[in-house]
């Protein structure tokens, strides 16, 4: 778990948590898509998510989210409207960090610990930001979540234990035909294949 942090302290970056457990992390952004048989999945496999949601694509099916939620997934934040954060300066930065905050609170009773800033890209006012709007870390990634196979960001080929993946909520006309909860499948094969098992983030973050 992360250290206590003093109220508006700059929070760590991470993309993976230091762990010797066979367990990676399921992270999925945006919120585009409102796949029902993805709820399903999640309800049958019992799988812990993380869903980083952007208010601009996911409010209008905050419904699908809540769901979700009830199911155990997370609800964290991915801002207001997916901008490039470090082209916003602090006071933009603040009000995309917060604003998503406070609705996310107001529509699920709890704000986020976690922030992902949009596209990876942060810089020091992002974290000053994240701080100061309650943020307890800022969530990168190790590996990504693609159509057939995963995708690692330091050019590997396998996964260690406590990388954190990245994934959307997109469907059948952003991945080929593919909906999420097959791409989902096909991945949590994968990861089976390599030895891990799904952990939840926020249990270990």
């Amino acid at each position: 778990m992360l250290p206590p942090r003093g109220p508006g302290a700059v929070p760590p970056v991470v993309d993976r948590v230091p762990t010797r457990d066979k367990v990676v992390f399921l992270t999925y952004d945006d919120g585009a898509e409102k796949d029902p048989r993805f709820v399903d999945l999640v309800r049958d496999l019992r799988l812990p998510i993380s869903m980083f949601l952007t208010h601009s694509v996911a409010a209008p099916g905050y419904g699908h989210f809540g769901t979700l939620r009830r199911l155990g997934a997370e609800v964290e934040n991915h801002t207001l409207t997916h901008p490039f954060l470090p082209g916003l300066g602090y006071v933009g930065q603040h009000a995309e960090i917060c604003g998503q905050q406070d609705r996310l609170r107001s529509r699920f009773g709890t704000a986020p610990r976690l922030l992902r800033p949009p596209y990876g890209n942060y810089d020091a006012d992002t974290l000053r930001a994240a701080g100061a709007c309650g943020i307890d870390a800022i969530v990168l990634w190790r590996a990504s979540m693609q159509i057939h196979d995963l995708r690692y960001a330091d050019g590997g080929d396998r996964l260690h234990p406590g990388d954190i993946i990245l994934t959307h909520f997109r469907g059948p006309a952003d991945l080929k035909g593919t909906t999420l909860t097959q791409m989902t499948t096909r991945m949590l094969r994968r990861i089976q294949e390599q030895g891990f098992t799904v952990g939840r983030l926020e249990d270990y973050l």
